[in-house]
């Protein structure tokens, strides 16, 4: 281990309280998606943290979502920037805190967002102010923290700004959760979300039976035939998960509405999986029903590009050289906003964050240990590069 790495390594666990502290007040700050006052509160202090560590700082407020902040080291340097990204929004209600506070025990970490991603945003803010210890100067930092992942960017132009936010950028370091197998993640699905829709007729199924046509029955045929659409061996998954339709036992039902979650590796696979369900939309077993698909939301899958392997290969011999476990490459189902970084051809590496399990439920942990072990690991990999 060299004297910088070191140096590093001893700033953290100097400054173990310190992160401890930070990761407390950002849980205890409400920040689910619809909670805008939570998420400009996270927002404004993490602004004022980088200002105070020479960054220049941007905020892109929204109406209906959650700020997000942009921040670029100021040194001198004409390098493509190593940029740091994660969220400040949680998928939890208000006063989820109340039922499920911020708690140390048996060296686990609990309280909503905790690793999802809370932990994250301490590690991407004490791994600048580690380099920065060492003054620190090969590649300008960026950091992009954003406010409405957890909902796909559904009230802001987050979609068409991240990629040209990203494009700049020589790598993409993401601080997700960390995953419990020491994986690093290299890969993520993409996930395109679909709300198929059949209209029939409404009948009194005793006395009009025949007039009637079941909207539930043509809906229950169509989706044996998105189920099958599955394909494994390609890393695409097609999941009908919400299904509604009908008012009353005894009504040929005139409505129902799917809701189809679909998973894929590679952005060209969308086009001819969305081409499938409109032919599956296009086709009627129940002759009077009318079906329609609509395009809810998309994220673009994290794709291995060129630089992937190699951005990996830092990080695992970083971790050596830390002697921390030896970490391996992993492709997930779970979307990120690091898609959009390799969809503009910046490597990005995910999951970087503190380690953790159960993210979304009240159950969502971290390991403490692994706060101080990441941030030693992410400084020190960014030292690496």
């Amino acid at each position: 281990m060299d004297e910088q790495t070191k140096n590093i390594s001893n700033f953290v666990d100097a400054n173990r309280e310190e992160m401890i502290d930070l990761w407390k007040t950002l849980v205890n700050i409400e920040s689910g998606s619809h909670n805008k006052k939570g998420i400009d509160t996270i927002v404004n202090k993490l602004k004022t943290i980088l200002e105070d560590e020479n960054f220049k700082t941007d905020i892109l407020d929204f109406k209906n979502a959650g700020a997000s902040l942009i921040g670029k080291s100021t040194y001198e340097n004409s390098k493509k920037p190593i940029c740091l990204t994660g969220h400040m929004d949680t998928v939890f209600k208000d006063s989820a805190i109340e039922k499920n506070p911020f708690k140390i025990e048996n060296g686990k970490v609990y309280g909503p967002g905790v690793v999802d991603m809370k932990g994250g945003i301490v590690v991407l803010i004490y791994a600048i102010k580690a380099l920065n210890s060492i003054n620190y100067k090969k590649r300008p930092i960026k950091v992009i923290l954003i406010g409405d992942e957890e909902v796909g960017h559904a009230n802001s132009n987050l979609s068409e700004v991240l990629p040209e936010e990203f494009k700049e950028c020589y790598a993409t370091f993401n601080c997700e959760t960390g995953r419990t197998d020491n994986a690093i993640v290299i890969e993520r699905k993409g996930c395109a979300s679909f709300i198929l829709e059949v209209r029939g007729i409404a009948a009194h199924a005793g006395n009009q039976y025949e007039e009637g046509k079941n909207a539930v029955l043509e809906i229950s045929h169509k989706i044996i035939d998105i189920q099958n659409l599955t394909n494994i061996a390609e890393g695409t998954t097609l999941n009908v998960g919400i299904v509604n339709g009908g008012t009353a036992g005894n009504v040929v039902p005139e409505h129902a509405e799917a809701m189809i979650d679909v998973r894929f590796l590679k952005e060209d696979m969308l086009p001819k999986i969305a081409k499938e369900l409109e032919n599956i939309t296009k086709k009627t077993y129940v002759e009077g029903t009318k079906s329609q698909l609509k395009l809810e939301s998309v994220m673009h899958p994290m794709e291995v590009i060129n630089g992937t392997k190699e951005l990996f290969e830092v990080v695992r011999k970083t971790s050596l050289e830390l002697d921390l476990k030896e970490p391996y490459g992993k492709t997930v189902g779970g979307g990120s906003d690091s898609s959009f970084s390799t969809m503009v051809g910046v490597p990005a590496l995910c999951g970087m964050g503190a380690q953790g399990m159960y993210q979304h439920t009240n159950n969502e942990f971290g390991y403490l240990e692994s706060l101080f072990e990441r941030t030693k690991l992410l400084a020190s990999s960014i030292l690496n590069l």
